[in-house]
This record gives C-alpha cells, structure tokens and sequence, in this order.
C-alpha cells in the first residue's frame, strides 16, 4: 500500500506556481507611471493666480489676491540722468504692481493682461516721463488714473487695446504725446471734441479709425476719425436732436400758457354771466316790491 502511494507520487506532476505575484508587480508598475504622468501635468499646467517672471532673477510669486510687487519680478536699469526705466513687460499682469521708485523715469507695462487702470495708479511717480501701456486689454479708463502726471508726462503709448471712449477726466489735463492706434473707437460727438485736445502724433492719425459710428449708414465705419470729421460733423445729429427738444420744450409750454388763458377767461366768463343773473333777479325783485 506504502509503495504504491509512493508511486503515485511519483508521477503526479508538481504543482504550477501562482501567478498573483507578477499582477501585483504589474499593478504597482502602473500605479507608479500614472502617479509620474501626474506630476509631470502639474507641473506643466498653469496655477491659478500664479505669476511666472522673466526677469534675471526668475521667480514665482503668488499674488494672494492683492497688486504685486515690482520688487520681485520687474527689470530696472539706471539711466544716464540718475532715474530708473523699469521694465515689466509680457508678464500677463492683470493690475498695475505697486512698489516703483520714486525716481521712475520710463515704465513699460506693455504686453500684459491689464483690463483698466484706477485711479490714482501712478500718482506716486512724480518724474515719470514715458509710460507704455500699449498691448494690453484696456477697455475703460477711471476718473483720475494718471493724476499727478501732468507735469511730467512726456509719452503715453495706449495703442492697441480695447478703448472705445475717451472720457477727459481720465486724461486728467495730460500734455503728453499720446498714441491711441488700433483702438476700438466709437467715433460720436464727444469723440470729435474730445480727440484735438489730445497731442497725437499727425503720422498715426490715419490708424486712428472708426469701429462703430453714430453715422454708421454714411460709410463712417472703418474710417479714419480724421477723415470723416473732415467731410462730417457728428455733432449734427446732437444738435438737431437738441433743436428738436427744446422746439417740442417750447411747444408744450406755450400750449400749457394758452390752455390756462382760455381756462381763466371761460371761467370769468362764467363768473360774469352768474353776476349779471343775478343782478337781474335783484332788479326784478325791487320791482315786484313796488
């Protein structure tokens, strides 16, 4: 009996080895490549609300929902006369940064995000000369945001962005050359009073076209401003629109003065007829006395 068992030992062949080893290897590969492709995509991807640089000294700078500092990011280089030309150029900045030294001659915050400027953005920069905002999203311009640049302000460049009005106030009494090329414009009455105040450069006036119009059945979209104040006056209609008023204005007042006229004298009328009625019927009764 021993030996036959023994036998059958013999030629039962051995047990095949599991196979759960190599899947858990398998899996653990797998789980380490995702966990690098996930990284790798972090890495890549843009954080919001992070800010790269591209100054020499190359740094990341969360902006914790406040204006940023010009400090960390921000190239500057000493001019000949002693002042700074800080240059923050392409950095996809959506606010001006705070922190430029008082001794700021040039500041370039071209090529970035920056959507408006409020007011008082630059007022601590009393020797700035030159700015350029050029290549940026600007579509509207706060009362007051260059104030404290009128004295010093030699070049302003708003060239291509999303400006279609031009209120006065945000210009704030300026005397700088100002370039407002590849603009938006809605050209309208207080475009055409409000553009010769403005020292523009005569070569770039011809860029200085009409997007939107209040003319717009008389080919004034796509013109330049300078042309078609030439051959129309967009205060025409602004007139006529106030003619119209003040004759309808006028009108009605003049109807309200005869209406009441004619009201008092049918009421007098009337007040009259009841008297003499009854100055007859007094009459009439002394008669009857007698």
């Amino acid at each position: 009996m021993l030996e036959d068992v023994h036998m059958m030992s013999r030629t039962v062949s051995p047990p095949v080895p599991s196979s759960s080893s190599s899947v858990v290897e398998s899996a653990q590969r797998m789980i380490l490549h995702l966990l690098l492709l996930l990284l790798l995509i972090l890495l890549i991807l843009p954080w919001p609300n992070l800010v790269m640089t591209s100054s020499p000294f190359t740094a990341v700078l969360w902006r914790r929902g406040n204006r940023v500092s010009t400090n960390n990011f921000c190239q500057r280089s000493e001019m000949s006369d002693g002042g700074l030309a800080v240059r923050c150029s392409g950095l996809r900045l959506t606010q001006v940064p705070v922190g430029f030294s008082n001794f700021t001659i040039r500041l370039f915050l071209d090529k970035n995000l920056l959507c408006s400027l409020p007011a008082d953005s630059f007022s601590d920069l009393m020797l700035l000369d030159e700015l350029d905002l050029s290549h940026n999203q600007l579509s509207s311009l706060e009362a007051g945001c260059f104030r404290g640049l009128a004295s010093s302000l030699r070049l302003l460049d708003l060239s291509s962005n999303r400006l279609s009005l031009l209120d006065p106030a945000a210009l704030g009494g300026l005397r700088a050359r100002t370039n407002v090329t590849h603009n938006p414009w809605h050209c309208d009455c207080r475009m055409q009073l409000f553009m010769p105040q403005l020292d523009l450069d005569p070569s770039s006036l011809s860029e200085v076209v009409c997007q939107t119009s209040d003319l717009p059945n008389l080919g004034a979209v796509g013109m330049p401003l300078v042309l078609l104040v030439e051959d129309w006056d967009l205060c025409l209609s602004v007139r006529r629109s106030t003619d119209v008023v003040m004759l309808v204005t006028m009108f009605l007042w003049f109807s309200t003065v005869i209406s009441y006229l004619v009201y008092y004298i049918r009421q007098n009328q009337e007040e009259a007829r009841q008297h003499m009625d009854y100055l007859k019927a007094l009459q009439v009764e002394r008669a009857n006395h007698i």
